[in-house]
Order: structure tokens, then C-alpha cells, then sequence
């Protein structure tokens, strides 16, 4: 079926078409011509909503499908839903699953259960083995099978040496590593960011140069070995400080903030409500304005979702107890919209959730004729209410529900297949 798209407002700063709206038409999967008031030759299905914006399709560079291993928490099936709810055709899938995506077969496990989902999930590989520090995986028969990057996810490495020699290893094949920040033996067991408010409340509390060193220390070791070094959850003013130097000396690192980080701070904890216990913790309002200034200036490249599903045995606990994390493809546009509104241009939020992930991966691509269409349909000004109806994953762990936001994605398109939220 040929798909018209309807006086779109194209944004993408790639795009000849940039800021104009336009008429869409796609076929066979492929935009055929992008002009105004095209004529409807082949019965096509037109696609028309008010104030309707496109732009490449977002792509989510830290997404826990938590399948194989998890399926009570999440599916690859329902976190692709959960995706293309939120206007993502593109997920990264994390390694943390039971067993950890290590091996050849384990990436091919991931790439052929996705195979047939509108969105496109794309598996990252480990680091170590299991995750833990120690030896590294099969890092190249991983990447010859389709893995995009390595991590060990949430379990940074303890060891400044296998930093190295992992930076080393992928270094061969321009391999990039994701790592998430955080010195454990300074974090221990904190359950929010250590504090006034941490105190008042009796919980025990991760001083927040336990991501600064992190940050620090991995900056210098990626100087040393000349890689590629991707952080995500960087949530903290200091590491964007850290990060804007790094960028000055040309090293090849990018960065990412969470959506909850600009829209959330610490105060959110304040009823012990376990789904604002997050990792990286929520952090005071200084921390939200350095992280917007690293956007605005660009030493922060992209947004993610730091989707993170969990079931209920995980998260009606006490909150020293309760695991990390929320759900956060379905809201993360919303979240990122009406915390950067009236600070940051909308076309470099859309930079963050779509340009960037793509240039962070050596995936670049545009809005164009004869290009395969792969878009987010969505109004940027849109009014709404997160309600539990919305939640498309297999679980809700979102301290969203009843949020009011502006900006909604009203659909995708990619693989040939058009997806409209109701």
C-alpha cells in the first residue's frame, strides 16, 4: 500500500527539505517524491493530523528489552510496541539479559526475533563476559554477527586496565563502547543521590563524584588508546564540564543524557516513591541545568529512553530495596519536549532523539527522495495526559502516569509498515 503524507512539517537539519512542509509520498517502503499538494495517482492512504511535524525515525541508543531471560518484565515484542508508541523505529537492545548477549548466536537471537517488528532492534554486545569485569567477550564475532556497540549496561567495569584493553580490542574494527559511568566502590550500595534530602529521609545515599571520577578516569584512558567511547546517563554539570573538554581535544566520545534527568530531580524521591529510584539517581536542580546547557551547546549528543522494565515484585518493595529503573519509551519525547520547551530549539531535540543516535553509530542518513522511509510522525505542541492506557510495555513502572506533557509522536513508518497511535 502506498502511503501520502500530508502537509508535514519536515524536521531535519540533514534534509534539503529542512522546515518546510510538505507532502510525503511512499512506496514499496521507499519516499518517492516529497513536494506540495502532490496528487493522490495511486490511491494512496493519506496521513493527515493538525500541526503534524516528520522527521527521521527516532533511535533509542539504551533500551532493556530484558528478553531472553526476563519476559515477565519485557518482550522484544512489547518493547517494540512500546517503542513505535513513543515514535522510535530504532532500539538499542542492552546486553543484561539471562543469558547476557555475548556470543554470535545470542546477537543473532535478538536480530531474528525482531525481524518481523515495525521497529528495528539493534543488539549490543557485552564487554566482559557476563557482564562482569573480568574477561573480555567475543567482542569481533559479535560485531561480524550484527552488533552495533559493547556494553556491560548497568555494571560499569571496576577495572581501569579492561577499559583499556576493551577500548584496544574494538579499536581494530572501529568498534565503539557504551559505558555507563559510575565508580561502585565510591556509589556502594546508595539507593538516591546523597544529600540533604537523602539524609532527611534515612536513605542511604551515592555521593555524586562516584559519575565524575568515572567519567574522568575513562576520558583518560580513551586519550591513551585514541577509540571510540560512548557514555550514556551522564547526569551530573560536572561531567558535561568534563565532556566539553574532552570534545575541545578532538577525542572521539559522545554522550547522553535520560529524558527523566531534565525533567526530574531529586525532590521526586520525596515520598519514597520506587519509581523515581533510578540509576543514575536524581539530581539536584543545578545538575538539570547544566545537562540543558550541554544540550543547547552541543557537548551532549543524544536523549535516550533508559528504558528499564520491571515487574511489581521488583518495585512494591521498600525503597532501599526496590530495583532501578522505569519504563521510558512511550513518554521519552514528552519528557524531553516539555522540560527543553522555550530552552532548546525543537529541531535540536529531534537532532538528539534522531540525527545523533545515527551519527553516534556511523548509521547517518536523511529525508530524501528514493531513500527508504524510516519517519516519526508527531506534534511538538500537542496537550495530553500519560495514562496507564498508554503504557504498551509488559511493565508499568513509570512515575509518568497522569503526567500532563506537550509534544505526543502520533506515529511511525519504516520497514514498509505505517503505525498510527490512536
Amino acid at each position: 500500500m502506498d502511503i501520502l503524507i500530508r502537509s508535514a512539517r519536515i524536521v531535519d537539519t540533514g534534509s534539503k527539505f529542512h522546515n518546510q512542509v510538505r507532502d510525503i509520498l511512499i512506496s514499496k517502503g521507499k519516499i518517492k517524491k516529497i513536494g506540495a499538494k502532490l496528487p493522490n495517482t495511486t490511491k494512496a492512504k493519506e496521513v493527515k493530523a493538525d500541526n503534524l511535524h516528520v522527521s527521521l525515525g527516532w533511535f533509542d541508543l539504551n533500551t532493556f528489552v530484558a528478553d531472553p531471560g526476563y519476559e515477565q518484565k519485557e518482550t522484544i515484542t512489547t518493547g517494540c510496541a512500546a517503542a513505535a508508541f513513543g515514535g522510535f523505529t530504532h532500539i538499542c537492545a542492552m546486553p543484561n539479559t539471562l543469558p547476557v548477549t555475548q556470543t554470535k548466536a545470542q546477537v543473532e537471537y535478538v536480530l531474528r526475533k525482531a525481524a518481523g517488528e515495525i521497529v528495528s532492534v539493534h543488539p549490543v554486545g557485552a564487554v566482559t563476559n557476563n557482564c562482569e569485569g573480568k574477561d573480555l567477550a567475543e567482542m569481533y564475532d559479535m560485531h561480524k554477527a550484527g552488533a552495533v556497540a559493547f556494553s556491560d549496561g548497568l555494571k560499569p567495569s571496576p577495572s581501569a586496565g579492561m577499559v583499556e584493553r576493551a577500548l584496544l580490542y574494538v579499536k581494530a574494527f572501529n568498534g565503539l563502547v557504551i559505558n555507563h559511568p559510575e565508580d561502585k566502590s565510591i556509589a556502594k550500595n546508595g539507593a538516591m543521590h546523597e544529600g540533604v534530602i537523602s539524609t532527611k529521609m534515612g536513605l542511604p545515599g551515592a555521593p555524586a563524584f562516584a559519575e565524575e571520577i568515572a567519567v574522568n578516569r575513562d576520558l583518560y584512558i580513551l586519550e591513551y588508546t585514541q577509540s571510540r567511547l560512548h557514555f550514556l546517563d551522564i547526569s551530573l554539570a560536572k561531567s558535561v564540564e568534563l565532556l566539553k573538554a574532552a570534545k575541545r581535544k578532538k577525542l572521539k566520545v559522545t554522550a547522553s543524557v535520560n529524558a527523566y534527568s531534565l525533567l526530574l530531580d531529586e525532590n521526586a524521591v520525596g515520598n519514597y516513591n520506587t519509581n523515581c529510584k533510578v540509576n543514575p539517581h536524581l539530581r539536584p536542580k543545578k545538575d538539570i541545568e547544566g545537562l540543558i546547557k550541554g544540550i543547547a551547546d552541543g557537548t551532549i549528543d543524544t536523549i535516550t529512553s533508559a528504558h528499564q522494565p520491571h515487574d511489581e515484585e521488583c518495585k512494591k518493595l521498600e525503597f532501599d530495596k526496590a530495583d532501578f529503573g522505569m519504563i521510558g519509551l512511550e513518554t521519552c519525547f514528552a519528557v524531553a519536549n516539555t522540560a527543553l520547551r522555550g530552552k532548546v530549539e525543537l529541531e535540536k531535540i529531534i537532532e538528539l532523539l534522531a540525527n545523533n543516535p545515527r551519527n553516534v553509530l556511523g548509521m547517518s542518513t536523511s529525508i530524501a527522495e528514493e531513500m527508504d522511509a524510516d519517519l516519526t510522525l508527531f506534534n511538538p505542541d500537542l496537550k495530553w495526559t500519560f495514562t496507564e492506557s498508554d503504557i504498551r510495555s509488559r511493565s508499568k513502572n513509570t512515575p509518568f502516569t497522569g503526567t500532563k506533557f506537550t509534544g505526543k509522536a502520533l506515529g511511525v513508518f519504516n520497514k514498509g509498515m505505517l503505525q498510527l497511535n490512536d
